[in-house]
């Protein structure tokens, strides 16, 4: 199957899964691009997979139901009650999923297995593809995670603690280490300019950051990324560092952070402002 990142809004990712017949659509925030992109490939929708209830990820739910509706799209919406009804009125009510960690559901050509993670919001859930035989042999899984994990960043805290935010961190950071992470926004420049300052020391780092400008420099993405770079140069997912350590005590207002919670609040804090 191919993965397709087609940008949307100011600085979204709506992310396909497609094969030669049927496209799955995760986090449509606008369905103008979508819409164009089906149109060009006649690929049918065979579904819609939503992170969470934010309207930069639901905005076009409606209005590609409403133009797909001799399609029928499965729309898989988190369980925990955050997308307001309002964002897919216009679905078929037989093909609406609330789905929850666990889960695990067959698509031609793949399955998505569900995993909660609160933290950005309360409502929050990424999806991990795999993929049949053959692709199976030479495809690496897929991970959208919506706004909890950004290539070298997090999502902000809008509705979750530090805690659950951490803890759905190292959730995802525990998968695979070739899974393709798709965030949901172009956030990598930024993020990497924080993540110099916090770990200058990083080779590996710095050599990306230089990677990633020379790739939006020609107008083209940087992911997706995958979960061993993010391990390896994300500050949010390396709080046990000790030159992340040292920069959160130094730098972020928080002496005394010794145990990761701690340094990862007081981190998360420091890019807030930053």
């Amino acid at each position: 199957m191919n993965l397709i990142a087609l940008a949307a809004l100011t600085d979204n990712y709506i992310w396909i899964l497609e094969d030669t017949l049927s496209a799955w659509v995760v986090d449509p925030g606008d369905a103008v691009p979508v819409l164009e992109h089906l149109d060009r490939h006649g690929l049918v929708l065979g579904g819609i997979l939503v992170t969470h209830h934010h309207a930069d990820h639901v905005g076009g739910i409606n209005a590609l139901c409403k133009a797909r509706a001799s399609d029928a799209p499965l729309l898989c919406l988190p369980a925990a009650d955050g997308v307001p009804p309002a964002a897919y009125a216009a679905c078929a009510p037989e093909r609406v999923r609330l789905v929850q960690e666990g889960d695990v559901m067959t698509f031609p050509g793949f399955q998505a297995r569900v995993l909660d993670v609160p933290g950005h919001t309360a409502d929050h859930v990424a999806y991990v593809c795999t993929f049949d035989a053959p692709a199976s042999r030479t495809a690496a899984p897929v991970l959208f995670c919506g706004d909890t994990l950004f290539s070298a960043g997090c999502g902000r805290l809008f509705e979750g603690t530090a805690a659950q935010m951490l803890a759905s961190l190292q959730k995802l950071a525990a998968l695979p280490p070739d899974t393709r992470v798709c965030p949901a926004h172009e956030y990598t420049l930024a993020n990497l300019r924080f993540a110099r300052v916090v770990e200058p020391g990083n080779l590996l780092l710095l050599a990306h950051a230089q990677t990633c400008e020379a790739l939006r420099a020609q107008g083209l993405p940087t992911l997706p990324s995958t979960v061993s770079l993010e391990r390896a140069i994300n500050p949010f997912l390396r709080t046990g560092e000790p030159e992340v350590l040292l920069s959160v005590q130094r730098h972020a207002h928080a002496p005394g952070a010794q145990r990761p919670d701690e340094v990862f609040a007081a981190l998360r804090a420091w890019k807030d402002h930053f």
